[in-house]
């Protein structure tokens, strides 16, 4: 039987505590997954402790940090960055993205929002994941939302928030160059405040639909500061389906 591990992020952790506290619960009592923090072993361990709310540090810190897991086995991932930094540092682990995992689950209950219309936004950074971006529409239609695209949808997106304006963490080209080096050409240059602004309103607003929803944090980020009513899929599934 293939080995199956989530990767619980730093980053979505410390931006939605409470929320990735649910996904991890739902992963432990419905999968009996083992759950680590980070893609990268040793990886600003203790700033991360320190950036997570007083109240959920503890349950933080509990977590294993990081482990080496066997050939063939798979690595659940919320986070497209923990995805891409798997495939390029350790192409014998298998990936999947949390959205496929939950599929998978025939007893998961989806909140019905009774035929509402929702754009659907995908990221750059996981442009070429179409088995993600499936999965993302199927969860999306299971909730009863009629899904609205984009015009750039699927490989064609060009969007990850304001992200792709401002210098990355050298962190990630130095790990996945394939991703964010060679395959970010012209991306990730710096741009000011203003410059951002502008440029997440004038995407935002060829949006049709009142809700948008997002699956990367980073997405969501800019679909927020265009003034987009967004919502990441997790907060969707999590804070409405009563899973816990």
């Amino acid at each position: 039987m293939n080995q199956k591990f989530y990767v619980a992020s730093c980053v979505f952790t410390e931006e939605y505590p409470a929320l990735s506290f649910k996904v991890q619960s739902y992963i432990r009592e419905r999968f009996d997954l083992p759950i680590i923090r980070c893609c990268v072993k040793n990886y600003k361990v203790a700033e991360f402790e320190e950036r997570m709310p007083e109240n959920y540090r503890d349950e933080w810190r509990a977590i294993k940090h990081f482990e080496k897991f066997p050939p063939g086995s798979t690595m659940v991932s919320v986070c497209h960055n923990c995805s891409a930094i798997f495939e390029e540092q350790h192409p014998e682990i298998l990936r999947e993205s949390i959205w496929e995992l939950i599929l998978s689950d025939e007893k998961f209950s989806y909140p019905n929002h009774h035929g509402e219309a929702i754009t659907i936004q995908d990221c750059w950074r996981s442009k070429e994941n179409f088995a993600e971006q499936a999965a993302v529409r199927e969860i999306l239609r299971r909730m009863n939302f009629e899904v609205v695209e984009l015009p750039e949808n699927h490989e064609r997106t060009k969007f990850c928030g304001y992200s792709l304006y401002q210098p990355q963490p050298p962190r990630n080209p130095a790990l996945a160059p394939k991703k964010f080096l060679h395959g970010a050409k012209g991306l990730f240059q710096p741009h000011t405040d203003d410059e951002k602004f502008q440029l997440m309103h004038e995407h935002c607003a060829a949006i049709q639909t009142e809700k948008v929803a997002a699956y990367c944090h980073y997405c969501l980020r800019g679909l927020k500061l265009g003034s987009s009513k967004a919502f990441h899929l997790a907060e969707l599934l999590f804070e409405e389906s009563g899973q816990n």
